[in-house]
């Protein structure tokens, strides 16, 4: 009887608790069905009574558009040729100006522009608004809105207006439309540093970044002749996670590149690191800046967070969520943001970024004064005089032809690199600490 009364109070207590949630859950589903109903109405009234006809597809692309991008501004929904458009830039070539851009206040906001591209040609720069484009104002527009109108045919002019940090007034900037051919992946030899820089994560990436490395490996003479490397990601907006886990993977032995966790726990995912180093250990410095997003960001933190690269530059951008785009009925899609990623020590950089280790700011050159040349070669009378240069000097006895052969090509090669400061302050910092950590390591 015990036993049987513990049954029925049991069922009894069950049953008191499930019926208001079951209630709760019935008052919620009447109340969607309401809201449902109340914009099936709406549409109705407006095909019906708005002062022009409506395109019905028009209205209800609209209206998934506007459900979407109020959630975030990376959550949007893709018309079938915008998602065309998508596939097409994942694979590296595109028609436009060459930015990625957000928004932010209802203005176009500038994340980083493409290296090669009209928009780097014409000087547009990370963090400027984009106010106007030919006239007309872009707030209130959404950020697909305001992206087609930036859109056109390859040689046709576009002239935007931007509001730069610093910059008293708004200026229109002309731009020709052309062509966009993503090189993501350069490399290039600087003294006895490869740096290899990566515009973009699309599928050309990890391919790129280790054909440049091995070819500039090869040019210094093998891995022993290297002093380091430099991944430069100033500028680079992201875009495939997997090509980031890649490029993560490159330059790790083990551990953890990368977590998301959405809104179920259950749904989140680890990537970890597989044996194989492709710089062989050697020492590394990422350059960031404030245009370096998203996929750009997850490799920075994870080559910072297991001490495997110096980060040097400016704070990055600072998005730090997931996007998965869902293909829909009538060949469109929706890009959805459906988790947040971490870093191996478990930080999130949504709207924080990655601080760098090193903050080095890339100085503004002055401007050149009218008539007269940006470089002006230093003439034989204004160059300093050494000892060489003495007539009927004696000769240096403790090193032969072949040594002082070398010497001077070092030589060479460091005043090539110190060239660099004029050109790129930023990039010519980190070939500074390979240098200086190599010879450091060299030393008996």
């Amino acid at each position: 009887m015990a036993a049987l009364g513990g049954t029925v109070a049991g069922a009894l207590l069950t049953t008191q608790v499930a019926g208001p949630l079951i209630a709760q859950e019935a008052t919620r589903s009447a109340s969607v069905y309401e809201q449902l109903d109340l914009f099936g109405d709406i549409f109705e009234r407006i095909r019906a009574q708005y002062v022009e006809e409506v395109q019905t597809d028009k209205l209800i692309e609209a209206a998934i558009n506007g459900m979407l991008t109020s959630l975030d501004p990376h959550s949007s929904y893709m018309a079938p040729k915008d998602f065309d458009d998508m596939q097409v830039q994942t694979r590296g070539e595109f028609g436009g100006l060459g930015i990625e851009v957000t928004q932010e206040e209802g203005f176009i906001k500038v994340v980083s522009p493409i290296d090669d591209t009209p928009a780097a040609a014409a000087g547009i720069q990370s963090g400027d608004f984009i106010t106007h484009v030919n006239g007309e104002s872009v707030l209130g527009l959404t950020l697909d809105a305001a992206v087609d109108k930036m859109r056109g045919e390859v040689g046709s002019e576009i002239i935007i207006t931007v509001v730069r940090k610093d910059v008293a007034d708004p200026f229109d900037v002309s731009i020709i439309r052309d062509v966009i051919k993503l090189t993501a992946a350069k490399s290039r030899v600087v003294g006895n540093t490869v740096v290899v820089r990566l515009t973009t994560f699309n599928d050309q990436t990890y391919p790129g970044l280790v054909e440049g490395i091995e070819k500039s490996v090869k040019e210094l003479g093998g891995i022993d002749k290297v002093d380091g490397f430099v991944l430069d990601l100033r500028n680079n907006p992201g875009g495939l996670l997997t090509q980031a886990i890649k490029v993560s993977d490159a330059f790790l032995e083990t551990g953890e590149i990368v977590s998301t966790r959405g809104r179920n726990p259950a749904d989140g995912e680890r990537f970890n690191a597989t044996p194989g180093d492709l710089t062989g250990g050697k020492p590394m410095v990422v350059l960031i800046n404030g245009g370096s997003a998203s996929a750009s960001e997850i490799v920075t933190g994870a080559l910072q967070d297991h001490r495997r690269a110096i980060v040097v530059g400016t704070k990055s951008f600072g998005k730090g969520s997931v996007q998965t785009v869902i293909p829909l009925r009538g060949e469109g899609a929706m890009r959805l943001t459906t988790a947040r990623y971490y870093t191996p020590s478990g930080r999130s950089i949504q709207a924080l970024g990655v601080s760098p280790d090193i903050i080095v700011n890339q100085p503004v050159p002055p401007p050149v004064a009218e008539g007269t040349e940006a470089d002006t070669p230093t003439s034989a009378a204004n160059r300093g005089r050494s000892e060489a240069d003495l007539r009927g000097i004696i000769s240096n006895d403790s090193m032969t032809e072949d040594e002082k052969r070398l010497l001077e090509e070092e030589r060479a090669r460091a005043e090539e690199a110190a060239k660099l400061r004029d050109e790129d302050y930023q990039l010519a910092y980190a070939v500074d600490i390979l240098k200086g950590l190599n010879a450091i390591a060299a030393k008996p």
